[in-house]
């Protein structure tokens, strides 16, 4: 996607009345630093070679993954319910999420002790669950609802409601803003300046806002780069409306960014100090997880290597500066790898399906064998399927090539065998189903 520029966007300066600026500043962050430093929070800022070599620049990952929950959302759990006064503590909190934003919340419970109940939709990955569980102990109880977060979140605002339970935003609130917003501080800090660019991935906006707050509050030169999943664009939907809109969800892969309406307080601090949005495919996230893993030794899940598969589309303009790239969190269920192989595979243009229609006849499978694929291809999948009528029966075939720009010579060849094959384009239902 081409940069999302403020410039001829509708520029909301207010939020119900109140300037965003009058609710959350550096000072709030600093506040947060304040409240956060005594649980030890802090992660380490690395300088990448991999990505450095590259992209010809100085690129770091700000490792939120190392947290002791996996990921940034530690930070304004932990910021807002340390901050509530005592008598709304009796009551509890409560919480929505997609597993993230809940591990922080149980976490905080136990070390405020404060009791709590978490709200999550059914398809939050297992591992998020299991780490859930482990982290909240006695005092947090774990609710499924809902296929969504927006589907968690409508539950959890009920049972606030019903209970006096106090809601912990996920990220559209001042003090969750600026919990998050602690990790432009600590990356300031770590390298000695302001890095030239801080990219940062987008769901509700939380994590992007605290950091852009905060190089605002710091006169810093910093741009402040954003980056959403392609399956999942609310915050950039509604930088192009003008105001907060509620997307369908097309791809929820990236879990940890998937929300279908971005926050208010969230969508006018992006609208006024994020100049540029990135939306990045799904594919090209998994491929980034895979050399996160194999390369560096780094598990991330899929929300946390956002943020680098954004940097294929700022190669022109990062040359020769400072990058920092905020590894969100390393939440990643080991049963998922097999989805993100495939994933990546299918977006390098390596692995493609083609429904054929073979001759019942001996031999129509050797023809294809001999007469199609190129001596470097790989059937990685025959599914055959039934036979329709006395002459005909189809398969679904997976071929994977060693180089995408082979697919050309094998689509000609399966035209010059006479064999009635299709190709089935990604975005077809079947093709989903497969992968």
């Amino acid at each position: 996607m081409k940069p999302a520029s403020t410039d001829g966007r509708a520029r909301p300066r207010s939020l119900r009345g109140v300037e965003w600026r009058d609710l959350i500043g550096l000072a709030d962050v600093r506040a947060a630093a304040d409240r956060l430093r005594p649980v030890g929070v802090e992660t380490p800022l690395q300088l990448s070679d991999r990505l450095s070599e590259r992209y010809r620049a100085s690129v770091y990952l700000k490792r939120e993954d190392l947290q002791a929950v996996r990921s940034y959302k530690i930070r304004g759990a932990y910021n807002f319910i340390a901050g509530l006064p005592p008598d709304r503590l009796g009551a509890g909190v409560v919480c929505a999420s997609a597993g993230n934003h809940a591990q922080g919340v149980a976490w905080s419970c136990r070390h405020l002790a404060v009791p709590g109940v978490v709200f999550l939709p059914r398809r939050t990955p297992r591992q998020k669950v299991a780490r859930i569980r482990t982290l909240a102990g006695d005092l947090v109880e774990l609710r499924f609802v809902g296929d969504t977060f927006d589907d968690a979140n409508a539950a959890a605002a009920a049972y606030a409601t019903e209970t006096g339970a106090t809601v912990v935003p996920t990220f559209d609130h001042p003090m969750t803003v600026a919990g998050q917003g602690t990790v432009a501080l600590e990356t300031i800090d770590q390298l000695g300046c302001p890095p030239d660019v801080f990219v940062v991935p987008v769901g509700g906006g939380g994590l992007i806002s605290g950091i852009a707050v905060t190089v605002d509050g710091e006169g810093a030169p910093t741009r402040i780069v954003g980056a959403q999943p392609a399956g999942a664009p609310a915050m950039v939907r509604s930088l192009e409306a003008g105001h907060p809109v509620t997307i369908d969800i097309a791809d929820d892969f990236v879990d940890g960014a998937v929300v279908r309406t971005p926050g208010h307080l969230t969508f006018a601090v992006v609208s006024d100090l994020v100049p540029q949005l990135e939306v990045v495919a799904e594919g090209r996230v998994c491929t980034e997880q895979l050399a996160l893993y194999q390369e560096d030794g780094i598990v991330a899940e899929p929300a946390g290597a956002l943020s680098i598969a954004a940097l294929d589309a700022l190669a022109d303009t990062i040359v020769g500066r400072s990058v920092v790239c905020v590894l969100s969190g390393g939440n990643n269920d080991v049963a998922r790898y097999g989805e993100i192989i495939e994933r990546s595979l299918v977006h390098q243009g390596l692995k493609h399906y083609f429904v054929v229609a073979f001759p019942q006849q001996p031999g129509a499978l050797r023809r294809f064998l001999d007469e199609c694929l190129g001596p470097a291809d790989d059937i990685v999948l025959f599914e055959y399927v039934k036979k329709n009528d006395r002459e005909f029966g189809p398969a679904v075939v997976g071929i994977e090539l060693a180089h995408r720009q082979d697919l050309e010579g094998l689509v000609d060849r399966i035209a010059a065998s006479g064999l009635d094959a299709q190709r089935l384009p990604p975005d077809s239902p079947v093709f989903r189903l497969l992968v």
